[in-house]
């Protein structure tokens, strides 16, 4: 059975930094592609951060120059390196996995697995 763990939110002020890390275990498939999300408050989903097992990664354009992720090759451990953050980043920050992307750099892969999702909150 795929476990999908995050760690690492809490409560920082404008300007603050957080590192939140991923770790899958279980399962048999490869999990090729790992992905932050995250749900803001009035707001549908966003895809933050995605990582292939080659170490490529792509951001989003919102969080472009703040936010950077880091991920082995071959591991299914990804870290986000989270800096400058503002309020409006305050929100559940999920950790998933996929199999197979048909449009990695849209985050548009087959997220089979998810986390239950860390607590990030910035006040002003």
């Amino acid at each position: 059975q795929v476990q999908v763990m995050e760690s690492g939110g809490g409560s920082v002020t404008t300007g603050g930094s957080l590192r939140l890390t991923c770790v899958v275990s279980g399962g048999r498939y490869k999990h090729h592609s790992m992905a932050w999300f995250r749900q803001i408050p009035v707001k549908e989903r966003e895809g933050v951060e995605i990582s292939n097992s080659t170490g490529r990664t792509v951001d989003a354009d919102s969080i472009k120059g703040r936010f950077t992720s880091s991920r082995d090759q071959g591991t299914k451990v990804l870290v986000l390196d989270m800096r400058n953050l503002k309020p409006e980043d305050s929100g559940l920050y999920s950790c998933a996995a996929a199999n197979y992307c048909w449009g990695f750099s849209e985050f548009s892969c087959d997220w089979t697995d998810w986390g239950r999702g860390t607590q990030v909150d910035v006040s002003s």
